[in-house]
This record gives structure tokens, sequence and C-alpha cells, in this order.
């Protein structure tokens, strides 16, 4: 039976990189040294005005393609995960193949999720793999959350950046991938993190941010509220994998876990009682990249030889929705 491994991955950023500096020399009354201590992040990339999710995700690709050698051709399915689509319709990944030059008999699809889309979109791949309609899955994660934040918000403007990263995901037999997958949903938190505006309910029976809203960002987030989902939600999810996948947690080398902000990953940490090297935090460079954290945590982590063959992992992502998810990983002797 083949089942799901991660390959290689390439990250892209757009050309604008935005510091703590320069947002403190832009507002002098933000505590900047106080929220980078909270965040953990010390810059982030911005799209251009100009600039789309599409455009960083054929970047990205094109990046895969050139330095890891992957043909193009052997492309059967492009899986886009996106919150900020170019158009509503038509579909930006099947956008993504014409442009990219992939086959025409090449399936695409977008999922709308956002900090759990990457383990999602694993879990879509690994059927299409396991069921045999597909070899080789482009999986990408694109994201410019920049489009949806005023200037002035200091809120989201400290935590989130843009991003795109491509992932290849082919079929591997008789050996370990991915698995073990489970998935959790609450909608009754959909007003802790929301863009209400630009679909086809009306305004006036739209769904409305849970307390006032202070800043003038189409994004809103409730940030205390999203923090008690996650620390009650995520631990209890770790639990329900372990016990799937039929391992301890004293086998896991390490977790990987959406990068979303420092304090949030610390508290984490603390519940979990996971000592701070098999939990790494790696967000400082290019903030919260929503569904782009973990394979971005992924690559920097390889780079790093962090990630060796072997390795037994625990991918978890959470957030937005609300949604969440995770699955073990066993790392590949190929590209590990």
């Amino acid at each position: 039976m083949p089942q799901a491994q991660i390959g290689p991955i390439a990250v892209h950023y757009p050309k604008r990189r935005e510091t703590n500096e320069q947002l403190q020399a832009e507002f002098p009354d933000w505590d900047m040294d106080l929220i980078g201590q909270k965040t953990g992040i010390e810059s982030r990339f911005i799209a251009e005005p100009n600039e789309t999710s599409a455009d960083l995700a054929v970047a990205a690709c094109e990046k895969l393609f050139a330095e890891h050698g992957v043909d193009r051709q052997c492309i059967d399915f492009i899986l886009l995960c996106t919150q900020t689509p170019d158009y509503p319709l038509p579909t930006t990944a099947c956008l993504i193949q014409h442009r990219l030059g992939l086959k025409q008999s090449c399936g695409a699809l977008d999922f709308n999720l956002g900090c759990s889309g990457f383990v999602y979109g694993l879990a879509l791949a690994d059927g299409l793999l396991r069921s045999r309609a597909a070899r080789n899955i482009l999986l990408i994660t694109a994201e410019t959350y920049s489009k949806y934040i005023d200037p002035d918000d200091r809120s989201l403007r400290t935590i989130f950046g843009d991003a795109a990263a491509a992932t290849l995901i082919f079929a591997v037999d008789g050996q370990e991938g991915v698995g073990a997958f489970q998935f959790g949903t609450d909608g009754a938190g959909a007003d802790t993190l929301l863009v209400s505006d630009g679909g086809t309910r009306p305004s006036e029976h739209a769904i409305k941010p849970r307390h006032r809203k202070r800043w003038k960002s189409r994004l809103y987030m409730d940030g205390p509220s999203l923090l008690s989902f996650t620390v009650e939600a995520v631990p209890q999810l770790i639990g329900q994998v372990l016990e799937l996948a039929d391992v301890s947690s004293d086998e896991v080398d390490i977790y990987l876990l959406h990068q979303a902000t420092r304090k949030m990953l610390e508290q984490l940490q603390s519940r979990l009682q996971v000592d701070e090297s098999k939990l790494p935090i790696r967000l400082t460079n290019c903030g919260n990249t929503v569904s782009c954290t973990l394979p971005i945590l992924i690559s920097d982590l390889r780079q790093e030889g962090v990630l060796k063959p072997g390795s037994r992992t625990l991918l978890i992502g959470f957030g937005v929705g609300w949604s969440w998810a995770g699955c073990t990983w066993q790392v590949g002797p190929k590209f590990g």
C-alpha cells in the first residue's frame, strides 16, 4: 500500500522585509521591545500591492523544480492551501497549473484552511496516493494576510508575514511516511479570527467579531480566546495522535507545531512538559505565515541538520476555524 512521504520543500518570500526597528520608527509609541518578546518575531515579509498568493506560489514551485531537480511533468496533482486566493473564482490552483506549464492531466484544487492547512493537505495527498489516483503531488501553501491588515493595526501587523512554500509529496512503498491523522473542528470559534467581508453573505448577516473591533483591518483576531483554545485543544490532539499511532511521547524525537507566536508555543511546551530542544521555535525572521509555518519549519530544520532520516516527529496545526489537525511523520532517507 503506497503511503505519503514529505519530499523536498522550497520556500519563497516577497522581497520587501519589514523589521521591528522600522515599525518603531514609524510608530514611536509602540513598545516594540515588549511586542518582540511576546511574539518572538523581529521581522516579516510583506507582499507588494500587485503581488498575490499565486505569484508567491509560482516562484516557490519554480525554485523547487530548479533547486531539487524535480521534473514538473511528473506532477499529477496540485493541492493549494490559501485563505488569500487571487479570485473567488476561478480556482487559483488551475491558474498555477497553467503558469507552471504542468501537464493537462494534472488535477488541481484549492482548499481554504489556515494554520491547520498543511496537515490537512498531507492527509488529502495521502488519500490520493493510497487510492493510486496520483504518485507525485505538489502541496502548496501561500498566504498574503498583509492585504487584510490596516497599516495602523499594532495587534496584527507585528505578527503576520507573507510567504509561499512548495512541497513535493510522493508515494513510498514499504516505508513509513505520514500517518495517524487526527482532526478537530469547532465552528463556534469562527468569531475569534475572521474576515467577514468579500464573500456572498450580506454584511448585515455576517459573523460579528467576538469582542469590540479596535482596528480598521479587514482581519479581526481575538488573541486571548485563540490562546485559550490552543492550550486546551493541542495537548488533547497530541494524545489522540499518539494513541492512534501506538507511540509513546518518549518515542517522539521532535514536535513540529504551527509557529503562531513565541508566547503560545512556550505555553504549549510547558503544558506538554516537553524539553525546549524537542519543540523548536523558528518564526523570528518571518513571522506567523499561517499555513506556511510548518513547511518553513521543516525546511529550516533540514538545513540546520536537526531532522535526520528515521526521526519520528509529530506535525500539529491549529487555529482559524477553529480547526486543528495532527499526524505522525517519520523522516525519509532521501530528503531528511
